[in-house]
């Protein structure tokens, strides 16, 4: 496993890019498509498969039964130098079916033809029913030896390595959909541990929708897309999700979360993951206690601006899968750590008066501090989005030794609904064998047959007792490192269909969420539920809403009902009194910049010593330096990467102004309607919407030189986090102090306390 430094990857990519500048080539800055650059000329010369890119990695070359092989990752892929059909038999052409004559039709006997075309109409198997759109990526974690007291799971061991594969999601769109939606976003893990696989599926957001698995299906059939239209497309503003939450309540404090920023994550890298449920830890000596995992990003928990987002699903559908694997490229690797709450194992299954088996419930990390137990970093992307993101396969009940399951009535639900789910997607039940999901512990399991068996099982006796096969498999015992199922009374009680009487407070950690967001947040919030709301077409459903959230706040109900037309109601039970939780708000700490996107506009009569000395230190801080020019290509001796007519705000975090390019030759609203944007004539019209769109979002914007002048004529010179400096390097260390932020808030002070 590649485990290096971002810091010793940046260098690296700093020395490489500095020499292919010398010998004015394109700079190394993530993006580039294959591992070897593409000749003008079509390739006449046979050789065998490209490697992959340095970045990429592939499943370990493991036995469909949990064995080393020792052959590299890449032998899963392509072999040869020459053309074959799927049985290794060598073709001279796949240009042209076998026809009666040049003119005449296709013979049956084309075999070719059929197995490639068969294969054609076969590619694809069905997509999730939730988490669809997704992206992947492999790394490796470490475990700190700080939950030795509390588990006896042995991929958590002090310097413990355990390959990992990580897939991160939205909820309720198709594969096809965006990826800057307002949704939940799915933090899938899968540990290799060589105790046998674990999977902590999780969320971005704490808790759920629901409290008893029975109603997935209806929370799932309202948030999806309308069923006579098929629309909208990954977002809940319509009708059926607001009519569902709004008489199903204990969807409410999910959905404040959702239309908090936590619903827009800025990226993957800046996003935090919980596992939800509580989950019961067995320690070495057979004492338990309950916890809940915690994923904390070491960039900081960032998200984007709601007119961001919506740019960015029209501009870059594909903006937080884009930036996750340009992070990983540019060395830049994403990096949590794993921390748990944990609770005493107490008959009653609660903390603090909060039910633990709730799963709309937190436990405040005040009142339960979050303790780190290991760190993940996140290093090489994959080889083939299909094999590997497409057919990862998660399910809860993937538990080692030392970590079991709790009575979490959604928790128990998932237990079955994840295997049945992989029956259909991936055609049968042996999708473990498939090389992403093979385990990294011997298997010996006297499963049989099936669809796509790929094991070849000796042995005559695939059953217990037996002799013929010497008896073995043999069962293992606790020290055999076994996994036990914790042997938890069951309370005698009668059978019925209901939730304990704790489930039924639906409104006081809403409004804990609630009071415990800074301003800001607080003012995002309300725009983001009146703007959900506003998509509705049923009053009825806005009425509802609101006596909803009369519950939950009196301010952020009325601020919602003005922005929606409609009288404020009363509110149907007492408020709740509760103690804020500052960790739950985004706003007010400082945060590494690794892996920002700087946005550089250059031109050929700016100051391009000056940039190139910018663009060095920006690399050397384990960022990205994207120069943006009139035109692609070469300007000085510097590359550029974006152009006035590609390049949009979105995908930049700063903004950096080198010059003030006059309107280039493409400036004409005909050609880019970026170029009729209201802006001064003396100044490219486009380089002055990026400022201002920049400037809107909250961004940091520097300039120094002749790009002073860009800021007096947008009209932002002055303003909160728009600064300017006499050099290049000056200008981004002032860019650099006001990224650790995020986003510079006070430039647009909040109406709401």
């Amino acid at each position: 496993m590649n485990s290096r430094k971002p810091t010793e990857v940046v260098k690296d990519v700093v020395e490489a890019a500095a020499a292919k500048v010398t010998d004015a080539l394109t700079p190394d800055v993530p993006g580039t498509p294959g591992s070897a650059p593409a000749p003008l000329e079509e390739p006449t010369t046979p050789h065998g498969p490209l490697p992959p890119k340095g970045e990429q990695g592939s499943p370990e070359t493991r036995t469909p039964t949990g064995a080393e092989t020792g052959a590299p990752s890449i032998s899963n892929g392509q072999q040869g130098d020459y053309l074959t059909t799927a049985q290794g038999a060598r073709l001279t052409d796949t240009d042209h079916s076998l026809k009666a004559g040049p003119r005449g039709p296709i013979l049956m006997q084309d075999h070719h033809f059929r197995e490639k075309i068969t294969h054609f109409d076969h590619e694809r198997i069905p997509e999730r029913v939730v988490h669809a759109r997704g992206a992947g990526a492999h790394g490796v974690f470490t475990g700190y030896g700080t939950a030795d007291g509390v588990t006896r799971a042995g991929f958590l061991a002090k310097d413990k390595e355990t390959p990992v594969f990580v897939r991160f999601s939205t909820v309720l769109g198709s594969r096809g959909s965006a990826d800057t939606v307002r949704d939940t976003r799915g933090f899938a893990t899968k540990f290799y541990t060589n105790e046998g696989t674990f999977d902590l599926v999780g969320n971005n957001i704490p808790v759920f929708f629901i409290q008893d698995a029975i109603k997935f299906p209806d929370i799932i059939h309202a948030a999806k897309p309308h069923p006579d239209r098929e629309i909208p497309q990954a977002q809940s503003a319509h009708d059926t999700f607001w009519d569902f939450v709004s008489l199903h309540t204990e969807a409410q404090h999910h959905t404040i979360w959702n239309m908090s920023d936590r619903g827009i994550p800025r990226s993957y890298r800046t996003m935090e993951g919980f596992g939800v449920h509580t989950f019961r830890l067995v320690n070495a000596v057979g004492e338990t206690a309950l916890a809940k995992f915690h994923w904390k990003p070491k960039l900081g928990v960032h998200s984007l601006d709601w007119e961001e987002a919506q740019l960015a699903s029209g501009v870059d559908p594909d903006f937080h899968r884009r930036d996750l694997y340009d992070a990983i490229e540019a060395g830049a690797f994403p990096e949590w750590e794993l921390g748990i709450q944990v609770f005493p194992d107490i008959g009653e299954e609660t903390f603090a008066g909060i039910d633990l088996l709730d799963p709309t419930k937190i436990v405040p990390e005040e009142l339960a501090p979050v303790q780190p137990i290991g760190k993940l970093i996140l290093n090489r992307t994959p080889t083939n989005f299909f094999a590997e993101t497409e057919q990862v396969a998660f399910h809860l009940g993937h538990l080692p030794p030392g970590i079991d399951v709790t009575n979490d009535p959604l928790l128990q639900g998932r237990l079955f609904s994840y295997v049945d789910t992989q029956l259909t997607r991936l055609g049968g039940p042996n999708y473990s064998q498939i090389p992403i999901n093979r385990p990294h512990a011997p298997v010996n399991d006297m499963l049989r047959d099936g669809f796509h068996q790929h094991a070849v099982h000796a042995g005559v006796a695939p059953y217990r007792p037996n002799s013929l096969d010497g008896g073995n498999p043999f069962p293992a015992g606790v020290k055999e490192n076994a996994f036990v199922d914790v042997p938890v009374r069951v309370a005698e009680a009668p059978k019925v269909r209901a939730n304990p009487t704790s489930f039924d407070d639906h409104y006081s950690q809403v409004r804990l969420f609630w009071l415990s967001m800074s301003p800001v947040e607080k003012e995002h919030i309300i725009r983001a539920y009146t703007f959900e709301l506003g998509k509705c077409y049923e009053q009825a459903i806005k009425e509802r809403q609101l006596r909803c959230l009369a519950n939950i706040d009196p301010v952020l109900c009325e601020q919602v009902a003005v922005g929606l037309g409609l009288p404020v109601p009363e509110p149907t039970v007492p408020l709740a009194e509760v103690t804020a939780s500052p960790a739950l708000s985004q706003v007010g700490e400082e945060w590494p910049a690794d892996g920002r996107i700087v946005g550089i506009v250059v031109d050929d009569d700016g100051d391009l010593d000056g940039v190139d000395a910018v663009r060095q230190a920006v690399f050397g801080a384990g960022m990205v330096p994207l120069l943006i020019a009139a035109h692609g290509g070469m300007v000085g001796h510097l590359s550029v990467q974006r152009t006035f007519a590609t390049a949009r705000s979105i995908e930049f975090d700063a903004i950096l102004l080198a010059t003030a390019p006059p309107p280039a030759p493409d400036a004409l609203p005909a050609r880019d309607a970026k170029a009729g944007a209201a802006a001064p004539v003396t100044v490219d019209p486009r380089v002055a919407l990026l400022v201002e769109e920049a400037w809107r979002h909250a961004k940091a914007i520097g300039a120094w030189g002749a790009g002073v002048a860009v800021l007096d004529q947008v009209g932002v010179a002055g303003t909160p986090g728009v600064v300017t400096a006499d050099s290049g390097p000056e200008a981004l260390a002032a860019v650099q102090a006001l990224l650790a932020a995020h986003r510079v808030w006070e430039r647009f002070p909040a109406t709401v306390v």
